[in-house]
């Protein structure tokens, strides 16, 4: 016997006066709501109701059973009510993490239009380049610049990043330009700590694919403070497009052996099951796809 179903046919009969009437209300046989009532007294152990050939009326404690049941079925139906109403508008707070350069660079500025759109989320953003578990961690969406994201994952593809070679004119002045990725080997090279194949960078270009180990003058795990420094003369760097463009559209950085470079790495948006996906979630990954982060 269901509880709450037996509840509401007995708040029924209370308010209708009878089993027929309340049979009819709710679409059910008299004989079922007849049995419905009989469970319910019998797993209450207590008469619920007096019966005449002419009427249907509370005891004592089905009175005070009626009066409980309707408030506790009101509480119950706002309830409801509440989450499908959740399940429909994007609300409550959306944790996301995302790589730090990116993030400033790309993300940031797109979080206030989200905002705008969708008031009833609380953005709480985490910028991190370490390889999250956005399981363990309480992540809601996480951005993974990378060839393939987990396969245990759902990963939606918002783009790409293009990785250059790139130096300050100052360093290439005083140093020189290389002409081929193997005089790269001679050069002052900023490398960055996640990248997946350390000091070696892995070029494509006109001669197919090479593979130069590089002697690291700067070794940091934050793009940022790699380009700062490339800016300053230090070195050349291999960073993706979106952190170098500010400083070679206003000259500070021009590319280097601009025929090779790492081949483009995919931009997703991780998360967890598309099974009961959150309407926070979805509206926020669609959003990132709208915007062409």
């Amino acid at each position: 016997m269901d509880t709450l179903d037996a509840m509401r046919v007995f708040v029924a009969v209370v308010e209708r006066n009878g089993f027929s009437a309340a049979a009819q209300a709710l679409g059910l046989s008299t004989a079922g709501v007849t049995r419905q009532i009989a469970a319910l007294e019998k797993r209450l152990n207590t008469r619920l109701l007096h019966r005449t050939t002419r009427r249907v009326s509370p005891t004592t404690a089905g009175a005070a059973y009626y009066e409980q049941s309707v408030r506790l079925l009101a509480e119950f139906d706002a309830l409801e009510a509440s989450v499908g109403a959740q399940a429909l508008a994007p609300s409550g707070t959306l944790r996301i993490n995302a790589p730090v350069s990116w993030g400033i660079a790309r993300l940031g500025p797109l979080l206030a239009g989200f905002r705008a759109r969708f008031p009833q989320v609380e953005l709480d953003l985490a910028l991190s380049d370490r390889l999250v578990d956005m399981v363990e961690e309480g992540y809601d969406v996480v951005i993974r610049i990378t060839r393939e994201p987990s396969p245990t994952l759902i990963a939606r593809r918002l783009g790409q990043a293009r990785i250059s070679l790139c130096a300050a004119p100052a360093y290439l002045q005083a140093q020189g330009t290389p002409q081929s990725p193997q005089e790269l080997a001679g050069h002052a090279c900023l490398t960055y700590s996640y990248w997946s194949s350390g000091d070696v960078w892995p070029l494509q270009g006109p001669g197919g694919e090479v593979k130069v180990a590089v002697g690291s003058r700067l070794r940091a795990n934050n793009g940022d403070v790699l380009c700062a420094a490339a800016i300053a003369g230090m070195g050349i760097i291999l960073q993706p497009d979106f952190l170098l463009e500010p400083a070679l559209a206003d000259g500070r950085l021009v590319r280097v052996l601009p025929d090779w470079e790492v081949p483009p790495v995919g931009i997703f948006a991780v998360y967890n099951s598309r099974n009961h996906l959150a309407p926070k979630v979805r509206s926020f990954i669609d959003y990132l796809v709208e915007t062409g982060v």
